[in-house]
């Protein structure tokens, strides 16, 4: 695939999804406005285009190791919906880091959106981490929308830990995974969201945990301010011998709202599922404290959030 040309305004959003130099040591693809415009494998990492859909197949070979595949997204044009399918396939015994994310800038009045649905397939003691940023910027009325969907199949003792962030900027998001377990399998999900204005977020987890010794972890963290509206949905199916942890915390500022339904459902004796759910606004202590040392009121705020989400 020839290189076509990034401007500062395609840097600057790489930027804020993944360090654009970062991006190039690697194996990589980058996809602007529909298009891909630059790709790069190596011997253990091949990047296939697909035919029958928009997107592209991702190949790790068996026993690969410490190798990192980058595939930002970025939209700077009007009015676009941009679909795409991703497929990671990831070979025995390997160890990868998959990078991803999808910055928006729109200055104009027609929403810019972009759907991506990735897929993982993980075979035997394979072990992904994957990184996911998602970030919107523009003076425009048009809306910054994304619809990140995420399914992960785990084959015996494989592992995968999913770190999500929503940085901000996004004005409607679905953000929804999947994960199918077998045997001696963990999967490890690390979500934080941040919403303002009228921005509203929705988040389904659903897993379930089909093989013995199977474990998942859920771990998500949110601020809501202003008007914004946030929605938490986490479903667990114990269908083995099995551990699971659902937890999600927020903050409210203002006139937010946040809605959180954990769900689990033991169909196994020995299945182990806890959830919790918190919700509530900064602790005045917290406040007290941080003013003591000399912080105003906003800055002692912008710092606990700041905490809380780290």
């Amino acid at each position: 695939m020839p290189k076509k040309y990034i401007n500062k305004l395609d840097e600057d959003l790489l930027n804020k999804i993944s360090n654009i130099e970062n991006i190039r040591i690697g194996a990589y693809n980058i996809r602007k406005n529909g298009q891909g415009i630059e790709r790069k494998v190596t011997e253990n990492i091949n990047i296939v285009t697909k035919k029958d859909n928009p997107g592209i197949d991702i190949y790790i070979k068996e026993n690969t190791k410490n190798e990192t595949v980058h595939i930002p997204v970025i939209l700077t044009d009007e009015g676009l919906n941009d679909l795409v399918y991703n497929d990671f396939y990831i070979g025995k015994n390997a160890s990868v880091t998959i990078i991803a994310g999808c910055g928006i800038h729109n200055d104009y009045h027609m929403n810019s959106q972009h759907d991506g649905i990735h897929r993982f397939f993980l075979e035997e003691n394979a072990q992904v981490k994957y990184i996911e940023k998602h970030y919107g910027e523009g003076n425009g009325n048009g809306k910054r929308i994304l619809n990140p969907v995420t399914e992960v199949y785990l084959k015996k003792g494989s592992f995968m830990e999913m770190d999500s962030t929503q940085i901000k900027g996004v004005d409607s998001t679905i953000r929804k995974t999947i994960g199918t377990l077998e045997e001696d399998t963990n999967f490890i999900i690390s979500e934080k969201i941040m919403t303002s204005g009228k921005q509203v977020a929705k988040t389904i987890f659903d897993v379930k945990l089909n093989g013995s010794n199977s474990k998942t972890h859920v771990v998500s963290r949110s601020v809501a301010t202003d008007n914004s509206k946030q929605h938490f949905k986490s479903i667990i199916y114990g269908n083995s011998k099995c551990y699971a942890r659902s937890e999600c915390d927020a903050i409210i500022k203002d006139n937010a709202k946040v809605t959180a339904i954990p769900k689990i459902t033991a169909n196994n004796i020995d299945a182990n599922l806890v959830h919790e759910a918190a919700i509530g606004k900064i602790a005045g202590e917290q406040l007290i404290k941080l003013m003591t040392l000399g912080l105003t009121e906003k800055q002692a705020e912008e710092e606990i959030i700041k905490g809380f989400l780290n």
